[in-house]
């Protein structure tokens, strides 16, 4: 099949399924404390609201754990259509919830219960969207073609922040808050019906139809990674610390905080999240071919270092409350600190497996840094903002992710160019299939 064909086709999957992870968290920021968490006071009630949002973080590596497992061994296309399916109708039920005010605690339980659903599903899907394209694409094109699922990333920021813009632009603050932001949920059945339809006519990667017809298929990939592979998983994990805890305080934690403590209007912070996601979107497939001609590990180290050395001044530019150095901060942000590395993940991280742990490994090592680095860090930036009134501590926080994120990513596989399962197992056999000799 058309590599061409297939990264289309996984991009707007993935625009479609994080939309529906993405949309959860910017009501998050601006309206469930007060719908769902009437009782508690502000601060108390934007704690709460981030909490439930975390729980969708702590889902996640259970749905990496189980989607990887049936990816490795019945296919990634399945997968891929469950999935989405699952977080489609997940999210277009959150849209039907009744608030506190009408079932009491009721409300904030279901709420809870369906963000776990939520991040059930998105678990389990990063990894099969992402290996359809790696393991179609040519070794010398795999970075750039690998950077057309994560464009869904910046896409769906971009999708879940306009239906959001146009929404509260259209409607009275009493509006928006008795069934105005209930819209871009229930939008959702209807991007799940297309997303379905895209899925549904791809092919089977190249690798898992090999790896069928060889049979030998892992019996069980999960027990494959915690024997064989877990100091190099563990390394994986480490070196997305400074790229996840980021992006929630760039992409998440920042609405809040403009809009509550420094007083932005709504719709100027929704309007420059909408520029910086285009300029990220725009910007990915550029360094996922940079990482085809100077290496995987060197665009993505640069991206955590960017970080690291950016945090204090996009603070610094969001606290003037100017709609242009608001713009310019979230667009450096999300450009230099997360469409470097974005964009190489998907091909640094299966260069790293072999085709039958892959999916497995690739999900696992991906959703646990989202338990361990993105769950905690809206739920840390608000108490740290509560405890001490200031960003500096936060800023402390991303800075020493950012040196955990370059000491991991040092000691990991550099493959650019290289045949996927040769590099991985040092076997040279194609796509891996000595597994038990491979060595982490």
């Amino acid at each position: 099949m058309d590599t061409r064909k297939v990264a289309l086709a996984s991009f707007i999957g993935s625009t479609l399924e994080w939309y529906d992870f993405f949309i959860f968290g910017t009501a998050a920021a601006l309206i469930f404390n007060k719908l769902f968490f009437p009782a508690a006071d502000a601060t108390t009630g934007m704690i709460a609201s981030f909490a439930t949002f975390a729980v969708g973080f702590v889902a996640r590596p259970i749905g990496g754990i189980v989607f990887g497992h049936y990816g490795d061994r019945i296919g990634r296309k399945a997968m891929l259509v469950l999935s989405l399916g699952m977080m489609g109708a997940v999210t277009f039920l959150i849209g039907l919830l009744p608030t506190y005010e009408t079932v009491g605690l009721w409300a904030p339980v279901l709420l809870t219960a369906l963000r776990f659903f939520q991040g059930f599903a998105v678990g389990g899907e990063w990894g099969g969207a992402t290996l359809m394209v790696v393991e179609h694409a040519r070794p010398e094109r795999r970075g750039f073609y690998g950077s057309w699922p994560q464009m869904g990333i910046p896409a769906a920021l971009l999708l879940s922040s306009g239906v959001m813009a146009v929404v509260t632009a259209s409607t009275s603050p009493e509006q928006f808050a008795d069934w105005g932001w209930r819209v871009p949920f229930l939008l959702s059945g209807l991007l799940l019906v297309v997303g379905i339809v895209i899925r549904r006519r791809l092919a089977e990667s190249p690798s898992f139809q090999r790896l069928k017809q060889s049979g030998r298929r892992e019996a069980l990939p999960i027990g494959a990674i915690i024997g064989h592979r877990k100091r190099l998983t563990a390394l994986v994990i480490g070196s997305q610390a400074a790229e996840n805890t980021s992006f929630h305080v760039f992409a998440v934690w920042a609405l809040a905080y403009m809009t509550t403590a420094i007083g932005v209007p709504r719709p100027v912070v929704l309007n420059a999240l909408m520029i910086a996601a285009t300029a990220c979107l725009v910007a990915q497939p550029f360094f996922g071919a940079l990482s085809d001609r100077i290496g995987r590990k060197r665009v993505f180290a640069g991206g955590m270092v960017f970080t690291g050395l950016f945090i204090v001044p996009f603070f610094l530019l969001i606290g003037t409350g100017s709609a242009t150095l608001i713009t310019l901060a979230l667009v450096g942000g999300l450009v230099f600190g997360q469409a470097t590395t974005q964009a190489v993940q998907p091909s640094l991280f299966a260069e790293q497996y072999e085709a039958p742990i892959r999916y497995s490994g690739v999900s696992v090592a991906y959703q646990f840094a989202t338990v361990i680095w993105s769950g905690p860090t809206p739920v840390l930036a608000a108490a740290l903002w509560a405890w001490s009134g200031s960003w500096w501590p936060l800023a402390g926080y991303i800075a020493a992710a950012s040196v955990v994120s370059v000491l991991c990513i040092r000691p990991l596989r550099e493959a650019a160019g290289h045949e996927l399962g040769a590099v991985a197992s040092g076997t040279g056999e194609p796509d891996g299939f000595v597994l038990r000799e491979a060595v982490a």
